[in-house]
């Protein structure tokens, strides 16, 4: 057998999805998520700390697609950077992603620990941006301000995008939650 194969950390995912699914969460073992796939607990312990950790892949590249789309962004408008910062995540949730998605937020929802964390990696991105933003010379409470706006708009989006009956794309949906915002607080009241 080879000592690496193409694709393990993905179909571990994929394994762990479909029996977390099937068994819920504490009814499965790393070993039976490693004979699922295909592969050995080794190699699951070689992608993944423990079982948790597939539910939660990928949140260095996640900030990282926040980021860039701040270093993308033409000018240090607040309004625009928060644009950009979400234009810069889009790519990062195709309609590929969409069905796992759904099915990990179930599995989240049904374990408060779960929800704690994914709100503990929602909190560490807001502090991230923050930090990017008054790099950029924005003011401290703009910063926050305009970090917790990313936070929040994303969330929505995300929410509204793994809907059962949505089908447009996560930039559709959240190009739509981004204009209601600027609706709110655009709009005067007499």
């Amino acid at each position: 057998m080879a000592r690496w194969q193409s694709g393990a950390r993905e179909r571990l995912q994929a394994a762990a999805i479909d029996l977390f699914v099937e068994h819920g969460f504490d009814g499965v073992t790393v070993a039976e998520i490693a004979a699922a796939a295909g592969l050995t607990e080794r190699t699951f312990f070689r992608y993944f700390a423990d079982k948790r950790e597939v539910l939660f892949p990928g949140h260095d590249e996640f900030e990282r697609n926040f980021l860039h789309g701040l270093e993308e962004a033409p000018d240090d408008d607040p309004v625009s950077l928060i644009t950009a910062a979400l234009a810069g995540v889009a790519a990062f949730f195709s309609d590929e992603r969409r069905a796992w998605s759904r099915t990990r937020n179930a599995i989240l929802q049904a374990h408060p620990g779960f929800q704690e964390r994914e709100l503990l990696k929602m909190s560490s991105l807001t502090a991230t941006l923050t930090g990017a933003l008054r790099e950029r010379g924005i003011d401290p409470i703009a910063a926050a301000l305009a970090a917790e706006t990313v936070g929040t708009v994303f969330r929505t989006a995300f929410t509204a995008w793994i809907a059962e009956d949505e089908t447009r794309s996560f930039a559709e949906i959240q190009d739509d939650v981004l204009a209601r915002w600027h609706g709110l607080h655009t709009t005067r009241r007499p």
